[in-house]
Order: C-alpha cells, then sequence, then structure tokens
C-alpha cells in the first residue's frame, strides 16, 4: 500500500481538499462519517471484525464502508474475538492502523487475554520501540431489550489496565471527531459507543467537519449549575441532562459534566464544579463495587473534602449480573433514580 496521508485530529481540525458542509446525524451516522473520513485520510486504516463488511454490522454503523473501501480494508472475521484483536496486534505491528469492532460488549471477555497481556503492553516491554495504534469499538450498555451477554458495562476492567486508554462519546458531534482522534491515537484505545443511543432520532445534532474539536482525553461541562454536580458518560450522560432538565423546572439548577475519557480521567472540571456546588452525584450503568464511579468518587473527595457539603453518592447498575430484559428498567438508572439522589444529597 501506499504511504499513509494522515491529518491529524487529536486536538485539532484535520484539513480536507474537499470540506463537508454541516450534516444533522444521529450518534450511528456520526461514527460512520468518522470512520470513513479516517479511511479517506490514511489508507493504513483497516476495519475488522464480525458482519462488518456486506452486512455493515448488527448496528449499521459500518455501513457501506466495504462497497466503498474494498474487501481488504474491510474485513469480515470469523466469530472469534481474541483471534480479531490479536490479527490487529499484529497489523499494528507492521504500522496498519486497525479498528476493530466487538459485536457486543459481553463478546470482548474471549479477546480480554490479547487486550491485557499483549495489547496494553507491548509498548512497554519494547521500551517505546513499538506502538500499537488499534481502536476497539465496543457497543455497550443496556436499553435494547437484548439477552443476556448483550448489554453490559465492562469499562471499568479496561479503565484498570496501564497501557490503555479508554473513551466513551454520548452525542453525534463527539462520536464523529472523537473515534478519528481514537484512530489518530499511538495508543491502544478502547472506544465505548452506548448502541442504545446509535439511531435516537432525539439526539440528532449538526456536525461540522470544520471545527476543532475538543481534545479527546478531555472532559466537558455541559450544563452550568449551583445545587449539585451530575457526572457521567456515553449513554448516562442523557440521563443527567433529562434530570437536570426537570430539576430546574422546580427551580433547581444541576451541573452536568460528560467524561468522555474513563483513562485518562480528566478530573479537573468536576472538582471546579464540586468547589461551586458542594455536592456530586455520579451515574453509570455499570455496577457500583470496584467502579469508576468509586474512583472518582475517591478522587473528589481527596481533592474537594473542604467544599463537600454532602457525601459523594453514585446511581448505577445493581452489583449483579445483568438481569432479563423485562427487569432491565429497574436495573437502569433513570431519571427517577437521579432526581431522588439528587433529594438526598440536597437534604443531607
Amino acid at each position: 500500500m501506499a504511504a499513509p496521508t494522515r491529518s491529524t485530529v487529536n486536538g485539532s481540525a484535520g484539513h480536507s481538499e474537499n470540506p463537508s458542509t454541516v450534516q444533522t446525524l444521529t450518534i450511528g451516522k456520526a461514527i460512520n462519517l468518522g470512520l470513513r473520513t479516517a479511511m479517506e485520510s490514511d489508507d493504513k486504516v483497516i476495519v475488522l471484525g464480525e458482519d462488518v463488511g456486506k452486512l455493515g454490522g448488527v448496528f449499521r454503523i459500518t455501513d457501506g464502508l466495504q462497497k466503498d473501501f474494498g474487501e481488504q480494508r474491510v474485513l469480515d472475521t470469523p466469530l472469534a474475538e481474541s483471534g480479531i484483536i490479536g490479527t490487529a496486534v499484529g497489523l499494528a505491528v507492521r504500522g496498519f492502523r486497525p479498528v476493530c469492532e466487538i459485536q457486543f460488549e459481553g463478546f470482548i471477555f474471549p479477546g480480554f487475554d490479547q487486550i491485557v497481556s499483549q495489547l496494553a503492553k507491548l509498548h512497554y516491554r519494547t521500551q517505546g520501540k513499538i506502538k500499537v495504534p488499534v481502536v476497539i469499538r465496543v457497543p455497550f450498555g443496556g436499553g435494547i431489550g437484548a439477552v443476556e451477554h448483550h448489554s453490559e458495562s465492562p469499562e471499568s476492567l479496561f479503565a484498570h489496565v496501564a497501557g490503555l486508554k479508554v473513551v466513551s462519546c454520548s452525542n453525534p458531534v463527539d462520536a464523529y471527531w472523537m473515534i478519528q482522534q481514537a484512530i489518530d491515537c499511538d495508543d491502544p484505545v478502547l472506544f465505548f459507543e452506548p448502541k442504545k443511543l446509535y439511531h435516537m432520532g432525539t439526539l440528532k445534532a449538526p456536525v461540522d467537519t470544520t471545527v476543532t474539536p475538543t481534545p479527546l482525553f478531555q472532559s466537558r461541562l455541559l450544563r452550568e449549575g449551583t445545587a449539585a454536580t451530575l457526572v457521567g458518560y456515553g449513554p448516562s450522560v442523557k440521563v443527567c441532562l433529562d434530570a437536570a432538565n426537570a430539576a430546574a423546572e422546580e427551580g433547581t439548577e444541576l451541573a452536568v459534566i460528560d467524561l468522555r475519557s474513563l483513562s485518562p480521567l480528566d478530573l479537573t472540571p468536576v472538582f471546579e464544579s464540586v468547589r461551586r456546588t458542594g455536592r456530586l452525584i455520579t451515574v453509570s450503568e455499570a455496577q457500583s463495587e470496584s467502579s469508576l464511579a468509586a474512583e472518582i468518587a475517591t478522587r473528589v473527595q481527596q481533592e474537594c473534602f473542604y467544599s463537600l457539603e454532602a457525601p459523594v453518592l453514585r446511581v448505577t447498575g445493581f452489583d449483579t449480573p445483568y438481569p432479563p430484559a423485562k427487569l432491565e428498567e429497574y436495573y437502569l438508572p433513570d431519571l427517577d433514580r437521579v432526581l431522588h439522589a439528587v433529594d438526598r444529597s440536597l437534604a443531607w
């Protein structure tokens, strides 16, 4: 293949000979466009996974890519996650920038050894001589009425592993830019995508492909507030915003922060907000035990101890395996559970 021609998107906008106009997109369409843009900019970008080619993925996120870029750059693989990740490691060592799709987050565990034992350690093991710019796309979270192994939230497991970067998008603008920034990163990145929001029409947003995006590993304050701070990522950001809107109708102003990056954590905006509000509620679909929510609570307690007017509260999934579809509405954090936590915090 010819030498790649890469645009730099990790913190600055890429430049194209034919800048696209602003497009109103869902999260799913934004990721598709981001993948397409990355593949057009660099012929070393390869997409591989189960049914990503002709079918376009079970969620149609890679729809049309094999038709336009060919079977050598969009590869349908066997049902073998360890093989997918292992192949990606080999491709990365040879100079490619592979993007793997794990069909559902619960299927990632057969590839766990390759991710943790090989992908996360190769750069350090070789004293920086070998880079492994692999992106692993992981549709995650519940809310789609699926069966076992199709609705889990295992992001805390990977955020704990040194050598991996972990990010999650919550809106179409971030989806478009963050997938490109992840591909452009020389470190392995797990890209967690909120699958229940992929095609949600109410989340459609204009995506301007010519602006300068927010750096990949940076959190963002989405809403100012004075009463308490809500922190979420991925699918829980919408829940936080819905709760803030509902609380505002009763005169309670809640700040909302989208973490975006789970490893490394950028908690500076969280600290600044907590020092103003004195209260923090973290929201996540993952179990609370030994989780990112727990890590955030610890860090805030260390940095903002004298500003806190109530304990940090967590609204999360329960410490059980993900339930059958009929029970998931009771399992997942929702507006009522978040507002109940806000009331508890304010009453302290």
